[in-house]
């Protein structure tokens, strides 16, 4: 066996369906598919039955652990060669596993990835958030380009890594965010290449509301930090710079605020001149990219959920971990994602 594709599954039937089905479209057919399920209160088991037939699929229910645990007990009953982790969120082209087979063959690596896509059918929020997630004006280029600022560090909704490195490795760590860059790091650390692999890239559907995708932001801005304690010296310039904008953007309100109050208008007004500003290049930027105008539009609020999320979610982790010395999980309690 060439390939185990491990998906870890949450209350996710309707999209475990859609992956599945991708998977049946596949040209290199040379893979097993491990679902887990991580304590689902809505099961993905009749799903799974459905595609007994079409596809070498394995169906295993956990109690609920996070999902670097359940894509650690796929690889634990995984026959192939390479274990592929996604998401149950993402939908496959039918070249993806042949694109991550020409890639192997030309060039072997431990460890590699692809970047994601907003599919045509997805629906405006979808690919607002989308572009959010991967434009530089958001991210700084560290995500969904072919060429990367830094080493390349896998994510799991699109990752593949050599089962023998995975198991050395002991595979993903208890975090219950970010768990999957605490790998790459580690494998990385161990010495194991990493590459990313352009042309095997995912439709990605990511979150499909503005509430949730700052749910996702702000335990990825909670991560960040909790990752720099774990690996020290992992942290750049590029993921400070979501709090620096949300501090600066709090500020420019907060100056319009006392301009209000004390009736000077340009004090008011010129608070928002930055704002603006941004807000037009992310509009402009999308709607090019995206050829509609009300994806531009709504990516406005995207980008700024993003930036915003992830620095309230760094600022928090920041002052619970480095400033009152807490522990791990401090800055999440009750926040974990769901």
């Amino acid at each position: 066996m060439r390939y185990s594709v491990i998906v870890p599954v949450f209350n996710r039937p309707e999209e475990v369906n859609e992956l599945l089905a991708s998977l049946c479209r596949q040209t290199l057919k040379d893979f097993e598919v491990i679902i887990v399920e991580d304590g689902s209160d809505v099961e993905s088991r009749d799903v799974c039955r459905r595609y007994g037939d079409r596809l070498d699929i394995i169906y295993y229910a956990k109690e609920n652990g996070g999902p670097g645990l359940a894509r650690n007990t796929g690889a634990e009953h995984a026959s192939g060669e390479y274990l592929i982790i996604l998401d149950s969120d993402v939908v496959l082209p039918e070249g993806y596993l042949q694109a991550v087979d020409d890639e192997l063959r030309r060039q072997p690596a431990d460890a590699f990835g692809g970047p994601d896509a907003a599919h045509p059918d997805f629906t405006p929020v979808q690919k607002a958030i989308s572009y959010s997630m991967t434009s530089f004006f958001t991210t700084g280029g560290i995500r969904g380009g072919k060429k990367k600022l830094d080493k390349f560090y896998p994510r799991s909704f699109n990752m593949g890594i050599r089962r023998e490195v995975y198991r050395s490795l002991g595979g993903f760590s208890q975090m219950r965010f970010g768990e999957d860059i605490d790998f790459s790091y580690r494998i990385c650390e161990a010495g194991y290449s990493t590459r990313l692999f352009p042309e095997a890239w995912v439709w990605h559907k990511r979150r499909t509301d503005f509430r949730k995708f700052y749910r996702q932001v702000y335990n990825s801005g909670i991560a960040r930090i909790n990752l720099e304690k774990r690996h020290p010296g992992t942290m750049k310039a590029v993921h400070l710079l979501p709090a620096v904008f949300t501090v600066g953007t709090l500020a420019l309100v907060f100056l319009s605020a006392v301009g209000f109050v004390a009736g000077v208008c340009w004090l008011m007004l010129l608070p928002w001149v930055p704002i603006v500003l941004y807000a037009l290049i992310i509009f402009a930027d999308s709607a090019l990219k995206s050829r509609s105008l009300r994806v531009g539009l709504l990516s406005v609020p995207a980008a700024f959920v993003q930036l915003m999320g992830y620095g309230m979610g760094f600022i928090k982790a920041w002052w619970k971990r480095c400033v009152k010395k807490g522990d791990e999980f401090a800055a999440f309690e009750r926040n974990f994602y769901k």
